[in-house]
């Protein structure tokens, strides 16, 4: 482990670019802060190209900024942990898919102007990049579409959410020569969302890929702006469109069979959840948890 004084004055010398402000900045002689830096390098190699007039990271020394600021970013976690189980204040962080993001966005919201002392942090991420967030302690809370298989992790049903057929609030669509006409708005996980509700819709289906595409976004809480001015369709889940703020200019075209997916909440299985983090999805889960 790297002598932590070292690794302030080196995130320090970072910041202002430059020993003598280093130096006052830390109440330590420039003599000082040159000789941490020296002692770092002895180890790491060359940290720093020094300009005339500026200091530029080497490799190493990136390398080097990138564990300092893990090792804030884990001296804050424990620092948030020892302050005590207050549901009241104090930092929760949680990751989730984007749809189901736009559902829970404005409930934490009113939950954190509830309390504002409490810090919500909240990230939108794909299924595999949540799982290694919680894995790697850097949230408390996620939700992914599909379960893990992890035994560090506890998972547990949090919602289910279906797949939707959205087209504008005008179009009728009976066969698939009326999707054609309309068109395929596309998003990130479009064709293959599309692909698992059309082809149960629809006898023969020929492929999204058959479909013209209309235009493509990969904003969550963009998708349905074309679709709203008559552009084309989508596919996509059913909080997403819930979420849409102006749902008269759209219609979802009911059919069977569905496609429902199941939402599972992880966390870390080896520690229970911290005040904060029950009081946060006690007050997400309302309405929600009813569907799982």
């Amino acid at each position: 482990m790297m002598n932590p004084q070292w690794l302030a004055t080196f995130a320090a010398l970072v910041e202002l670019g430059n020993f003598t402000r280093t130096a006052e900045r830390l109440n330590l002689t420039q003599a000082a802060v040159s000789q941490h830096i020296k002692r770092l390098e002895e180890s790491l190699g060359p940290l720093f190209i020094r300009h005339p007039r500026r200091l530029e990271l080497t490799p190493a020394g990136h390398a080097l900024l990138d564990y300092q600021r893990e090792m804030d970013a884990a001296d804050h976690r424990l620092q948030q942990r020892l302050t005590g189980d207050d549901d009241q204040q104090g930092e929760v962080s949680m990751i989730t898919p984007g749809s189901i993001g736009l559902a829970l966005y404005p409930r934490l919201l009113e939950l954190q102007r509830a309390s504002p002392q409490l810090c919500i942090r909240h990230r939108f991420a794909p299924t595999r990049e949540v799982v290694e967030a919680v894995l790697d302690n850097r949230v408390e809370l996620g939700i992914v579409t599909l379960r893990p298989d992890d035994p560090r992790l506890t998972a547990s049903v949090f919602a289910r959410e279906a797949l939707e057929l959205v087209v504008p609030a005008e179009a009728r669509v009976n066969d698939w020569a009326d999707l054609e006409r309309l068109g395929f708005i596309d998003h990130p996980d479009g064709q293959e969302m599309a692909t698992r509700l059309l082809s149960r819709r629809f006898p023969g289906f020929p492929g999204v890929r058959s479909l013209p595409c209309r235009g493509f976004t990969n904003q969550i809480g963009l998708i349905l702006e074309p679709v709203a001015l008559g552009l084309g369709f989508t596919v996509l889940p059913q909080f997403a469109r819930e979420a849409f703020a102006y749902p008269e200019t759209i219609r979802v075209v009911a059919g069977e069979p569905t496609v429902v997916d199941t939402l599972w909440l992880l966390h870390r299985a080896e520690w229970p959840l911290s005040a904060r983090a029950r009081r946060v999805l006690e007050a997400i889960g309302a309405g929600l948890t009813d569907r799982a």
